[in-house]
């Protein structure tokens, strides 16, 4: 019997194919101790050419101009509630049971919207224009009542604002606060709902309520133990970084600082005091010009204040008088809170003869300091342990929970 050629052919062409595919490639390194092509089992990858060497890349922090885009102390926002189920209108039948009567069951409630602080966030930035809560599910046969819908979280920061046409609801100043700001409509009842002695077979059902729906102003108002008070380039940034752990924009230029940075002052005792610095205040803030009003609120929530002096300017004391205008205008009795009078850039020649003036003109404690060499700011940072040991002292007088950070 002879073979057709053909046959033989085709048999050694898959023969061969299924040898190459048993066969791996070697593989080609150049640089790799002299040789150029690796036998199957013969490569390392100890060699440097081989692997890729690992590059821990560094996170750039923000500028301060990206930090401003990101940080947010004012919105509006307009919550809608969820609506309630609407309930079940049906009758039960089963074998031997023709007339079992009504098994509709009622509807779920509406999702409600609830503010929580969480001290993680800082910035109002990541609040949504609009929030919808979830609708309730509506009743079922056999007397199922519809599942009502879970609640929806909006997570603010500490010291936020709750306003709605200009006038406060809420203040939400403490980790874990909550407040509900829409309550979730009720679910609709189903017809075993109106079942009766006189209505054997209601046909009656009623629709799931409507959510709850406002319009509110969350506000942002900085939580610190102490405020920087001062005018545009008095130092305050390099104040807060030599003092503390934060890091603000430093530059030559006035308003470096556009929004504001809290840093925090920690002792040996564990305590902790928050420092906020606040953006430069100018002559006329108080209706609003410069950073004008927005700024101006963030010392509100100050316990005390410490007022920055520039003694590198012509008249300092001319700038503290001014400080205090400002913040008598905005609100009575604020410049009036315990403080201190700081007076920075001691570095400089001429500060020493201004600083006498300035002692001989106010009552208050003057602490001399230079942000850019520290000099004598262990004076100012045992000055601040003070003011917050008077702080706690009052609170405790008058029985209020003290803030801590």
């Amino acid at each position: 019997m002879t073979v057709p050629p053909g046959l033989v052919r085709r048999c050694l062409v898959q023969e061969l194919l299924r040898l190459s595919r048993r066969v791996p490639k070697p593989s080609r390194v150049s640089g790799c101790g002299g040789g150029g092509v690796h036998a199957p089992g013969q490569f390392s990858t100890s060699c440097l050419v081989a692997t890729k060497a690992k590059e821990f890349s560094k996170k750039k922090e923000l500028s301060e101009k990206k930090l401003t885009r990101h940080f947010v102390d004012h919105r509006r926002v307009r919550l809608i509630a969820g609506s309630g189920g609407k309930g079940a209108c049906s009758f039960l039948s089963e074998p031997r049971k023709e007339w079992g009567g009504p098994d509709g069951g009622n509807g779920g409630d509406g999702g409600s919207i609830v503010l929580k602080v969480d001290q993680q966030v800082k910035s109002l930035s990541l609040i949504a224009p609009v929030y919808r809560g979830e609708n309730g599910v509506p009743g079922g046969s056999k007397n199922c009542y519809g599942r009502s819908a879970s609640a929806t979280y909006i997570r603010v920061p500490v010291g936020t604002i709750v306003k709605e046409n200009g006038k406060t609801v809420a203040d939400l100043s403490g980790h874990g606060e909550e407040y509900v700001a829409v309550f979730g409509g009720a679910g609709g009842k189903g017809n075993r709902f109106f079942l009766s002695n006189e209505n054997r077979a209601p046909l009656t059902t009623t629709p799931g309520e409507k959510g709850q729906e406002r319009v509110l102003q969350l506000e942002l108002l900085t939580m610190a133990h102490a405020g920087l008070v001062g005018f545009p380039n008095a130092g305050k940034s390099s104040l807060l970084r030599a003092i503390s752990n934060a890091k603000p924009a430093v530059a030559a230029y006035p308003f470096t600082t556009l929004n504001p940075h809290v840093g925090i002052v920690k002792y040996r005792d564990h305590e902790q005091v928050a420092v906020a610095d606040i953006p430069g205040i100018i002559r006329g803030a108080h209706v609003n010009r410069g950073l004008g009003i927005s700024f101006l609120r963030h010392i509100e929530r100050c316990r005390f204040l410490l007022f920055v002096l520039d003694l590198s300017a012509a008249e300092p004391w001319s700038q503290l008088q001014d400080l205090r205008f400002e913040l008598e205008q905005y609100e009575p009795g604020l410049s009036q809170r315990p403080q201190a009078i700081v007076a920075n850039k001691m570095d400089l020649p001429e500060a020493q003869e201004k600083l006498a003036e300035l002692r001989g003109r106010e009552k208050q404690r003057v602490i001399p300091v230079s942000a850019l060499t520290g000099y004598n700011t262990e004076e100012l940072i045992m000055h601040l342990r003070q003011l917050y040991d008077g702080y706690l002292e009052a609170e405790e007088r008058v029985g209020a929970k003290p803030m801590k950070w």
